[in-house]
């Protein structure tokens, strides 16, 4: 089984929001793939299906961001699965708005929801697809700035960048990383 997580805070206050994007994907393939995400277990919502023939697990931890690794930890703990089998999908304000990238491995670049999971698993090795939400404008917090609502013009590149990413996901479930690299992967503006 392959766990792909998508990192995001709970509760409606933050829908919407920048960091939210890991959910919103999420939501997407269970939308796609007509996957139910509404078990409550590891301190996540859960839904088991199949994506490209592959046995997926859906997971958006309920934790809120910032100790999203606790949940990610219990769920591939609990379900023996080895970390070459999880992917983790979140905002990244180092891309261009619905930009996409894909990495192997890493540090948390300042993400404090990967620096928890890599915290966790006691690796930074692990497969991330970034979707990008653009840079923090000068003078804001970036707490503020990845708390904030998406503009108009903004939320239209976005959900290309959902595409993107679910597109990624499929494309690595069913070529490879590398394919799915070749494919994902956009040169930065």
């Amino acid at each position: 089984m392959i766990v792909i997580a998508g990192l995001g805070n709970p509760g409606s206050k933050y829908e919407g929001t920048k960091h939210n994007v890991g959910f919103r994907v999420i939501d997407k393939l269970a939308d796609d793939y007509n996957i139910s995400m509404t078990k409550l277990k590891h301190k996540a919502f859960i839904g088991e299906g199949s994506i490209k023939n592959k046995k997926v697990m859906l997971v958006k931890p309920q934790t809120y961001m910032n100790l999203s690794g606790e949940s990610i930890r219990e769920i591939l703990n609990f379900y023996k699965i080895p970390v070459e089998d999880f992917i983790v999908i979140y905002d990244d304000i180092s891309l261009p708005v619905g930009g996409t990238r894909i990495r192997e491995k890493g540090s948390a670049g300042g993400h404090n929801g990967i620096k928890n999971i890599i915290s966790q698993l006691g690796t930074d090795v692990f497969l991330r697809i970034k979707v990008g939400v653009g840079e923090k404008p000068a003078g804001w917090d970036l707490a503020d700035y990845v708390l904030s609502k998406f503009s108009k013009d903004d939320e239209a590149a976005l959900v290309g960048g959902i595409d993107r990413a679910v597109s990624a996901v499929e494309i690595i479930l069913s070529e490879g990383v590398k394919e799915a690299m070749n494919k994902t992967n956009q040169k930065l503006r």
